[in-house]
Order: structure tokens, then C-alpha cells, then sequence
């Protein structure tokens, strides 16, 4: 039985791939830990599951951040500058005052206060991805949202991402000031840019992502392992099931269903108006998602056959919709994946181009972008996907393959391995 603290850190895509990895590690027997920001307590808590608050205290709602989270070229940026960095000396604190001897400290790519109490402490390291961007390779270089033209430059020779990654490295360190003050007064040598190589923990990394999405490249870290997407999304504490949406899905054809996650829903303009013009002008019913608390389309927008939901199960929504549109984030994206279903991708920012190109190479889904997201375009893309019959065909091939994957079980057998074999040996250096 293993001590395992879980340091994590951002949305539901980001949260839930953790709350699945700690429910099989305590179902082995272990005693998983999850350490995050505090407006996951009672979600975390309600799955029987040890919490620890760690800043920063993310608010439930501020249309007004996630706008600036979400903006496609300096999203990224703001991240790091505006929230990540200004509060990492309180996440350190929080995480040294509730780290109670782990024998292991398993990190989220952004929670950078869990790899510094690691070098402190000399506590065995496991580092994860979430979504193959982060493993930067130039074999399989990714689509980046913040450049012109992502998807055509995600094909331009090894030798342009070379030079693209260096010279993004380069400019990213201006944005790690407080996190090389926080390392020298814990003195502790300077390592390697935690967003690039230095994210990675020299010991195990685990790609949380199914291989149908990325295959693992020659470039990546000689101790990553692939290990399959890791689901779960039950959310019954903050989001109540809905009788109404049951009802819905159980009165008529299948519907489409449109979502932009947990987060960037908050950033969603004019999505779900044109979402359901679209629907009106396709003569087909639909889910909106619009998010708690969030504003809805007019009423003139939505009858009896569209319809709009706070919040919904990604699991059991998705399997029974006609369609899917998201926003690509890589949480939405799996789901998308493991339902069978075609999807029309709008990304915004961060990962999600990259996400959204993959799906399309894998032929599940199409690419609209957000500057075009408007109702006639969007029904033209929508019907692309319901009358090719390639789409239905391959979306359900990708699904059956993805359901069959065990993502839980495959990290916890990486973790439990690296557990018996590696601690006593692999110690993290100052």
C-alpha cells in the first residue's frame, strides 16, 4: 500500500482524468491523495477520496478570465503570467504543509509546485501529459492555435519545429521569473524550463491519451509510456442529473449536442446562437450545453426540439447524439472519441487545435474555426458529417477501440511497477 500524492490543476478535462487514476489506485489498495484547488473539494470528497486544497482558488465563474484564458494567441501567455506564476509560492506552501510523506508525487503538465517539493524532498517523481502537444515532438509536430495556419504548419520539416521550439523556449522564460526566485531561495540548482523539457520527470512520464490520437515517437522522453485515455465524469454534487434532458433524448430522434467543456463555456459569445440557428436551419434536434449560471440563447431560439442543458455527462450524452460539436479540448475530445459519434471541432485556443487536427486525420471529425462559426457554415459542415457515411463508419471503429482501452488500469500498472522497482533507486537529485 503506497502514500500517492495527486497534484493537479485546471479544468473538469484536466481534473477528471486524476479522479479516475485516484478511484483505481484506492481500488488496489493504495491511498491516493488528491491535492488541487479548492472548488474541487466536494466533488472529490463525494468519490470517497482524500482532498487537499492547494492554491490558487479558482473562481467558479469570471467570464471576463476565461475570455483572456481562451484568447487564441496570448491565452497560452496569460495562463502563465496572470495565474500560474503570481500564486506559485502559496501552491508550494499549501502543498509542503499537506504532503504527508508520500512515497510518490504525481503531477498535472502546469502544477509546477509538485516537482519543486520533489527536488526538496527527494520524493520520488511521476509526471504526466495529458494531450500529445505537450511532448513537443518534431517527428509528430503539433498544431499550435497561436500561430497562422496551425494545421499546415504542424506539417512543415523537423528542422522549422526545431528552431520553432527553441526559439519558444527562449521567450517562455521570461514568463518563469517567480518560479527561478522560488527555486533559489529553496536552493535548488536551476533546472530545465518547466513548459518544455523540465515538465517532464526524468523517471516516469505518463501520456494520458489513447495512441490512436498520438503514437509514441522516437523524440519523445525515453521514460514516457502511452497509457490510454482515463474517463470519468460524474458530476451528481455540483451538477444534479436532469430529468428534463433524459426525457428529451428519450422523445425523438438523436439530436445534436453542443458543448464547449467546463471552462471555455464561459468564453462561449455568440456559440450557442448560432449553434442553435443551425439546428433550425438543419430541421434537426439539439442539445445545447450552456453551462450553470451561464446566459441561454433567446427563448424564439429554442422549442420542443432544441433544447439547453446546464450540464450533461460527456459519457452519456455524446453515445446517443447525431453529432457533436466542441470546442477540442482534450477531456471533450476523448469523449467525442469513445462515443462512436462524428464531431465538428471549433477550437480556441492552448491544446485544442491540435486536438481537433488529430481527430480529422483520424476521419471522426471536421474544423471550423471560431472566427466562421456562424449558423449556415456550421450547418454545412453538420451535414458533410451526417450524409458522408465515412465519418459514421470510422467514428464508430475509433469508438469501439477506445472502449475496449483500460486507461486506468494501464497507469496504475506503470505506477505500481515504477513503485516497486524504481524508489529505491531513482532518487531525485538537487
Amino acid at each position: 500500500m503506497a502514500r500517492i500524492l495527486i497534484h493537479a490543476f485546471g479544468s473538469y478535462g484536466d481534473i477528471h482524468p486524476y479522479i479516475g487514476m485516484a478511484l483505481e489506485l484506492q481500488h488496489r489498495g493504495h491511498q491516493p491523495v488528491i491535492a488541487t484547488s479548492p472548488i474541487y473539494r466536494r466533488k472529490i470528497e463525494a468519490e470517497g477520496l482524500a482532498f487537499r486544497s492547494i492554491r490558487p482558488d479558482l473562481p467558479r465563474i469570471d467570464r471576463e478570465l476565461m475570455r483572456k484564458v481562451f484568447d487564441r494567441r496570448k491565452g497560452t501567455e496569460f495562463i502563465f503570467r496572470h495565474i500560474l506564476m503570481p500564486t506559485l509560492r502559496d501552491s508550494y506552501r499549501d502543498l509542503a504543509a499537506v504532503a504527508e510523506a508520500p512515497d510518490v508525487i504525481i503531477t498535472h503538465p502546469v502544477a509546477f509546485a509538485g516537482p519543486l517539493l520533489a527536488r526538496v524532498r527527494s520524493i520520488p517523481w511521476i509526471s504526466t501529459v495529458l494531450a500529445p502537444a505537450s511532448f513537443m515532438s518534431i517527428c509528430d509536430p503539433p498544431a499550435f492555435g497561436g500561430l497562422p495556419f496551425p494545421e499546415f504548419v504542424s506539417r512543415l520539416g523537423r528542422g522549422f519545429h526545431r528552431v520553432f521550439y527553441a526559439v519558444a523556449d527562449r521567450m517562455s522564460r521570461a514568463w518563469l521569473a517567480s518560479y527561478r526566485e522560488l527555486e533559489a531561495e529553496l536552493r535548488l540548482a536551476p533546472g530545465a524550463n518547466p513548459i518544455f523539457e523540465g515538465q517532464h520527470s526524468p523517471y516516469l512520464v505518463l501520456g494520458l491519451f489513447s495512441p490512436l490520437l498520438a503514437a509514441p515517437q522516437p523524440d519523445w522522453p525515453p521514460q514516457a509510456r502511452a497509457t490510454d485515455f482515463i474517463f470519468f465524469d460524474r458530476d451528481e454534487v455540483e451538477h444534479p442529473p436532469e430529468p428534463e434532458l433524459e426525457r428529451f433524448l428519450n422523445t425523438g430522434s438523436a439530436p445534436l449536442a453542443f458543448t464547449l467543456g467546463s471552462a471555455a463555456v464561459q468564453a462561449a459569445e455568440d456559440f450557442f446562437v448560432e449553434s442553435a440557428k443551425a439546428a433550425r436551419l438543419m430541421q434537426q434536434r439539439a442539445v445545447l450545453l450552456v453551462g450553470k449560471d451561464m446566459p441561454r440563447p433567446p427563448a424564439e431560439l429554442l422549442s420542443g426540439d432544441i433544447a439547453a442543458f446546464d450540464y450533461a455527462p460527456f459519457s452519456q450524452l455524446f453515445p446517443r447524439a447525431a453529432a457533436i460539436v466542441h470546442q477540442g479540448g482534450i477531456g471533450t475530445t476523448a469523449q467525442a472519441m469513445r462515443s462512436g459519434r462524428p464531431a465538428l471541432a471549433m477550437p480556441l485556443s492552448h491544446d485544442q487545435f491540435d486536438n481537433a487536427v488529430r481527430s480529422k486525420r483520424l476521419g471522426i471529425a471536421r474544423i471550423i474555426s471560431r472566427k466562421r462559426y456562424r449558423a449556415q457554415r456550421v450547418a454545412a459542415e453538420l451535414e458533410c458529417l451526417l450524409r458522408e457515411p465515412s465519418y459514421d463508419r470510422r467514428a464508430a471503429d475509433v469508438g469501439s477501440q477506445i472502449r475496449a482501452e483500460d486507461g486506468a488500469g494501464a497507469a496504475c500498472d506503470a505506477i505500481e511497477t515504477f513503485l516497486r522497482k524504481g524508489t529505491r533507486l531513482q532518487k531525485i537529485q538537487r
